[in-house]
């Protein structure tokens, strides 16, 4: 098991009170000890991406996000599917990191809160393999969220089952970045 670990998560919706969220916050409730998960509040600041502003002119929004992001050892990304795509503050925020330093090779885990949405899953897989960040296939899971009550998603993310999903693959992803630490050591 590696030292301290700590992962950023991203959250495709900005709704407080979104099934995503509600995934993020019970997988960071369960994290145990060594491991710490904050959930990214950053996104709804970003201004939309424009290349003009990445030299010289670079807002203090997507500075603070890259620094988050080189700070972690991994991110997790919870994202609805919107139109069938990716919402436009999560793409808006991946635009921002496209030509930074932080996101290549970041280990990434994908976790999704719906029984649907897999055009969404495949265009932000497309997207994120398109800038190069290390998706952990075997730490994906679902679980169906969509159309609960906060009430009943309180309910289904609490029981023992939906637990051990959600800590058996965080598990499956943080032996990923523990594995891909010790290449880098090599």
């Amino acid at each position: 098991m590696p030292g301290p670990l700590v992962l950023y998560a991203l959250c495709g919706s900005l709704r407080k009170a979104s099934t995503n969220r509600a995934l993020l916050e019970a997988l960071r409730d369960i994290a145990p000890p060594g491991i710490t998960i904050e959930i990214c509040d950053l996104i709804s600041d970003l201004p939309i991406f424009n290349p003009d502003r990445e030299a010289d002119d670079m807002p203090a929004s997507v500075l603070a996000l890259a620094a988050k992001i080189r700070a972690t050892d991994g991110l997790i990304i919870s994202s609805p599917e919107y139109a069938h795509g990716i919402p436009g503050g999560l793409k808006n925020a991946l635009d921002w990191l496209v030509s930074r330093d932080e996101i290549p090779h970041k280990p990434v885990m994908l976790v999704h809160a719906s029984h649907r949405g897999d055009d969404a899953l495949e265009a932000l897989t497309e997207v994120l393999k398109t800038i190069s960040v290390r998706l952990v296939e075997a730490a994906f899971f679902r679980i169906n969220l969509l159309g609960k009550t906060p009430e009943q998603r309180a309910v289904i993310l609490a029981d023992s089952e939906t637990q051990a999903i959600l800590g058996e693959h965080l598990q499956r992803f943080v032996r990923e970045i523990a594995r891909m630490q010790a290449e880098r050591l090599d």
